[in-house]
């Protein structure tokens, strides 16, 4: 019999939800370190938040299954102050909030709707010939550029680069 192999009778709670728990965690966790970093690829935010729900529903078997000595944690000081912050901070995340001087929901899109346009299209947003846009985009580290590349593209994924990008295009819009 194969590892991989599973018996019908041994699909209960106890034999998956622990591995899933286990392979999801992992998952979120090297997926949510590089977007943290920046690092990102077009695969990775869908695996991110589909390992989010593996996890909660693996979780939840999981906390079905260990109920009582969950429960125990509750009369720790540490643990329960531990869950507590994790519920705060659930429900900070919740509010409307930006951090001050952050940028606002409009400014984010603004900034993806121009990083997805094409130089085309930004050469006529700033008044400039194609051909200086794709001058300035090599210059900011975004090599061949063509008349349809996005600024987006170019940067693979990497925010500080496609921002780079951008304020080169569009610093001669401040003379």
């Amino acid at each position: 019999m194969s590892v991989f192999s599973v018996p019908r009778r041994d699909l209960s709670l106890r034999s998956w939800a622990t591995p899933l728990v286990v392979g999801s965690f992992l998952l979120m966790g090297a997926t949510g370190v590089a977007m943290f970093f920046h690092v990102e690829t077009p695969l990775m935010k869908g695996l991110h938040e589909w390992a989010g729900w593996a996890m909660l529903a693996g979780g939840g078997a999981h906390l079905v299954l260990n109920w009582r000595g969950f429960t125990t944690y509750f009369r720790r000081p540490l643990a329960g102050g531990i869950m507590g912050v994790g519920v705060v901070l659930l429900g900070l995340s919740l509010l409307p909030l930006a951090p001050e001087g952050g940028p606002s929901a409009t400014i984010e899109a603004m900034i993806g709707a121009v990083g997805t346009a094409p130089v085309t299209v930004l050469a006529e947003l700033t008044g400039q010939e194609v051909a200086a846009v794709v001058a300035e985009l090599a210059e900011a580290g975004l090599p061949g550029a063509g008349p349809y590349s996005t600024v987006a593209g170019l940067a693979g994924g990497d925010r500080d680069l496609q921002f780079a990008g951008l304020a080169a295009v569009l610093a001669p819009l401040d003379d």
